[in-house]
């Protein structure tokens, strides 16, 4: 491991507070050394207050900031003082702890302070950080791990062994700390926990971090456990999205929620979840209890439904039932699925959530491996993990983070999703919480939103392989599909019956018609597996109510449109899928909508385009906006109850009503 300082990068950063975001940052560059909000670091400064008295101040990490990007601002201020008094007392809960370091801070803004607050305050050091590198935890998830510790630091390093984060660390280091520090001690190691190191300045905490890692990183080198073997397993290209949305269903049920769950085939996962030995390595805990994951290893899909209970999932629900107060039980589903067949499935209640367990993971499996090297992987008994995963500071945020959004873990498909209704139906259902999947023939589908819970594909929805391979992505991505929005569709320009040629009949019909009804039986399978059932919206049209001259293709396509889906209300009522109808009119903010068309068509009228555009009964105007409201509400609990319904969005029309 290489010290990343650089005197021209460090020249940018002002004063011990300024010095004490680039080291931070510097270690959050290192994913082997933190990794999503891990670790923490501090400083302690003195100021004068606004009447002019001098404070002893720690700024430790605060709750929420990540170490790789974190600011001033990231950093909580706390009085020394009352830390230290903090530190003489013989118990505190964590929710007074909590409370104590919240109410001790120096500015009202600033965010929670970490659990190891008390522990930074009480090191006799001006700087300390914080990691939970792989390498130290790879050597102390051992058997003999405290012996190889003290082999590797001999008196560099004061050995703790495991206690929970908080006050109680915080006193045995106090105890400990001062009998086993020396002279030559620049670091600290919690055993099945992670290492910190001090100094008198930012970079010579720092590097001092960076001088530790890397005799652990040696030792192992030494021991030919470092240096794992590249993995070269890949997965069939076969379809597997049934499987893999089978799966989901099955990790939901156990979750009592819908999940979204990520696929991950790259070799070094797949190599892992064929490992021989995985059913003992994967089911003794994590690496650390700071990245809690539980995992679970599926035998092939379909033959084992009922193994999808994680690591110590009886152990954990016998304790919490038998503890004096009341638990917020969190769901018996894993959040890691290995197989030999679909490699690392990750899950999570969003992308975002999902997306770090994979990360987690990823370092996790480095961790087993090497620690099988040295001599075998042993995490920490059950009862430890129990003890972190219902904690009293858990629990706390699970109550604090209030109901989900409405489509939490669930999965949306829009086709025509570039512009118009389609993308309004986009940002409708992302703003309720859905992971959405878009389809359009346009290439700038896949740059539309930059966010990770929406993925973009170019697909020609005429196209039955185009179909499949987009369904076939949209699954491996985010687990399964439960919402369809039907979208996709053509207004081709105006032509009489005695004009219609064949080509331009058949142009409609396929977009329009043919596309949709290969879209719902392609689908289906996936639907039937929704957590919460499947919802599809049609967007159809007033036409079919009350058709134009000029439009015959148009106004035939969206009646049989509507038709289709009213059949396939009937047909998959029994496997709780639901399927409504919208019929929007004169949705102007579309592209089939120019400027010059609105002008020609408000002058035909004799009409201002303004008044042209309320041409309705209720005068309003009809945007894409709301259609892609309405769409997503129908695919929410206040349509639970209604299926093959059609309903219009047209500000009303005199024609229809």
């Amino acid at each position: 491991m290489q010290s990343l300082w650089n005197e021209q990068e460090a020249a940018l950063f002002q004063g011990d507070l300024g010095l004490r975001v680039y080291t931070s940052r510097l270690l959050g560059r290192d994913k082997s050394l933190v990794l999503h909000g891990g670790g923490n670091t501090s400083v302690k400064v003195r100021a004068r207050n606004l009447v002019g008295d001098e404070e002893h101040l720690l700024y430790v990490k605060g709750s929420g900031w990540d170490l790789e990007f974190i600011e001033e601002a990231g950093f909580s201020p706390v009085r020394m003082a009352h830390l230290l008094k903090l530190a003489q007392l013989k118990a505190l809960s964590d929710p007074q702890m909590v409370n104590e370091l919240v109410t001790s801070l120096t500015r009202a803004s600033a965010p929670a302070p970490s659990v190891e607050t008390i522990l930074h305050a009480l090191l006799p050091h001006k700087y300390v950080d914080h990691t939970h590198a792989d390498a130290v935890l790879s050597i102390t998830n051992t058997v003999d791990g405290p012996k190889r510790i003290a082999e590797i630091y001999g008196n560099q390093a004061v050995v703790i062994p495991y206690v929970m984060p908080g006050f109680d660390l915080a006193r045995l280091c106090a105890e400990l700390f001062p009998v086993q520090a020396g002279p030559q001690t620049t670091g600290m190691v919690l055993l099945n926990h992670g290492i910190f190191s001090f100094g008198a300045t930012a970079r010579e905490s720092y590097e001092r971090m960076i001088h530790l890692v890397d005799l652990a990183e040696r030792y192992l080198a030494g021991k030919k456990a470092w240096h794992l073997a590249s993995a070269t397993t890949s997965v069939p290209a076969s379809s597997q999205r049934i499987e893999i949305a089978t799966l989901r269903r099955e990790v939901s049920k156990c979750a009592a929620l819908p999940m979204i769950m990520a696929t991950h085939q790259n070799a070094r996962a797949t190599a892992f979840a064929r490992r021989p030995d995985l059913a003992r390595i994967t089911q003794q805990g994590p690496a650390t209890p700071d990245h809690v994951i539980r995992t679970k290893r599926l035998p092939m899909l379909g033959r084992d439904v009922a193994g999808y209970a994680p690591a110590y999932g009886e152990y954990f629900k016998q304790q919490a039932s038998m503890a004096k107060e009341p638990k917020t039980m969190l769901d018996a589903a894993p959040r890691v699925v290995l197989d030999r067949d679909l490699g690392m499935c990750t899950v999570g209640r969003s992308v975002k959530d999902a997306a770090i367990v994979a990360d987690l993971y990823h370092r996790t499996m480095d961790v087993i491996e090497r620690a099988t090297l040295l001599g075998g992987y042993q995490a920490l008994p059950a009862k430890d993990i129990f003890d972190v995963e219902y904690w009293d500071l858990e629990q706390a945020k699970l109550r604090k983070a209030g109901a989900a959004p409405l489509f939490a873990g669930e999965v949306a498909i829009v086709t025509g999703a570039a512009s118009g209704i389609g993308a309004a139906c986009v940002a409708a259902l992302l703003k309720r919480g859905a992971a959405v999947v878009g389809l359009d023939i346009a290439p700038g589908i896949a740059g539309q939103h930059k966010r990770a819970d929406f993925l973009g594909i170019q697909c020609d929805v005429t196209s039955i392989s185009g179909i499949t391979d987009a369904l076939e992505t949209a699954v491996r991505t985010y687990g399964g599909l439960d919402i369809l929005i039907l979208n996709a569709g053509v207004f081709p320009g105006g032509a009489t019956i005695a004009t219609l040629d064949d080509k331009s009949w058949r142009t409609v019909m396929n977009i329009n018609l043919d596309a949709n009804l290969a879209l719902l039986r392609e689908c289906y399978p996936l639907l039937k597996l929704a957590p919460n059932g499947g919802r599809i919206a049609a967007i159809g049209s007033r036409n079919v109510a009350a058709p134009g001259p000029g439009a015959a293709a148009y106004s035939a396509s969206k009646a049989a449109l509507t038709q289709i889906a009213r059949v396939a209300a009937l047909e998959w009522g029994a496997d709780n899928i639901r399927i409504n109808i919208l019929h929007p009119d004169a949705v102007f903010d579309t592209a089939l909508w120019s400027a010059d068309v609105l002008a020609e068509r408000a002058a035909h009228y004799g009409i201002s385009v303004e008044n042209y555009k309320k041409r309705n009964v209720l005068k309003t105007e009809i945007t894409s906006r709301d259609v892609g409201e309405l769409a997503a509400e129908m695919c929410g609990p206040l349509f639970a109850k209604t299926t093959g319904a059609q309903v219009p969005i047209d500000g009303g029309s005199e024609r229809t009503i």
